[in-house]
């Protein structure tokens, strides 16, 4: 029987990320890391035109629809003004005024906007750390949706935020920015994909296909060893400085799933999804193929090796 990854794969070669797709890489996430700052920006153009009613700093106080923004141009995070007394706040407020907003003379509200956006950039830089693994798993999930589709198979789909499953929707666009979980009825019985599961040997795992329906995912069956059907890795950091890094954390995590299903004489099939893939790396993924310590894995740049991956995950 054809080994699954030789139908995308001729050899280590093939798994290597190219230069036109580590640039076009970069090039997506200053798109997505823009349309994460639009809201931030948004506000601070409201907080210019809220903030210009006042004549002096102080009289920003009077102005009640701002103070919460004042608090962030301040230096306090969303996050931590939840720990913190209303009088700390004002006295934060008041730090603010004193300190900065004060000195700026006539260009007090300027200043306001600039600490404004500075604490909401810090804000962004912090979501931008975890975009890779996020945009990697917007692009697996849009290329196993397009292959249960056009398998006319019927899905249902578990939002990240309702925390609930439903229907697939007949537009489904920008579905997979919600997405957790797909669940369909295979030739091999129900199935469902789940993101980001902490199995039973107690390490999270990047992507499980469970051998259940969406009714019977529970703590349960993610516990039961006999439930997965495969396990992946997906690392989409696109900078090949972190090459080196993100493959070692992905090779500790996929030892340890050999490891804790050979424990119960078990064999998942697991893969590897990897959007910078180095020489040296390439070379040891495709060792491990061939050694069947893994059963596939692709480039996340190149499209055909991951709907032939994304084929073979919706064919288990």
């Amino acid at each position: 029987m054809k080994k699954p990854y030789l139908s995308h794969l001729k050899s280590a070669k093939d798994l290597e990320t190219t230069y036109e797709a580590v640039r076009a890489g970069f090039v997506s996430l200053a798109l997505e890391k823009n349309r994460r700052a639009t809201p931030f920006v948004s506000e601070a153009r409201a907080l210019k035109i809220a903030a210009g009613k006042a004549k002096k700093p102080m009289d920003l106080l009077r102005i009640k629809d701002i103070q919460s923004a004042m608090l962030t141009a301040a230096g306090v995070s969303d996050k931590a003004s939840k720990h913190l007394q209303d009088s700390d706040k004002r006295d934060a407020i008041i730090g603010l005024i004193d300190n900065f907003l004060d000195p700026a003379g006539d260009s007090f509200v300027e200043e306001l906007v600039f600490r404004f956006l500075l604490t909401r950039g810090d804000t962004l830089g912090g979501s931008m750390r975890n975009i890779g693994g996020f945009m990697a798993q917007k692009k697996l999930t849009r290329a196993i949706i397009a292959n249960l589709k056009l398998s006319g198979r019927n899905c249902k789909w578990f939002h990240n935020e309702t925390k609930s499953w439903s229907d697939f929707p007949m537009d489904d666009t920008d579905v997979e920015l919600f997405l957790r979980g797909l669940n369909w009825e295979s030739d091999n019985g129900p199935r469902t994909i789940y993101y980001n599961v902490t199995p039973f040997w107690g390490n999270n795992v990047d992507i499980v296909v469970l051998n259940c329906n969406a009714a019977k995912l529970n703590r349960d069956t993610i516990h039961s060893p006999s439930a997965y059907i495969a396990l992946g890795e997906l690392k989409g950091g696109i900078d090949p400085a972190g090459a080196d890094e993100h493959w070692k954390t992905a090779r500790t995590a996929l030892d340890r799933i050999i490891d804790a299903f050979g424990e119960h004489k078990l064999k998942p099939h697991i893969f590897f999804v990897g959007a910078v893939i180095e020489t040296k790396m390439a070379t040891e993924i495709w060792k491990m193929l061939k050694k069947g310590d893994l059963e596939n894995a692709a480039n996340l740049t190149d499209e055909y090796q991951l709907t032939s991956l994304s084929s073979w995950i919706c064919s288990l």
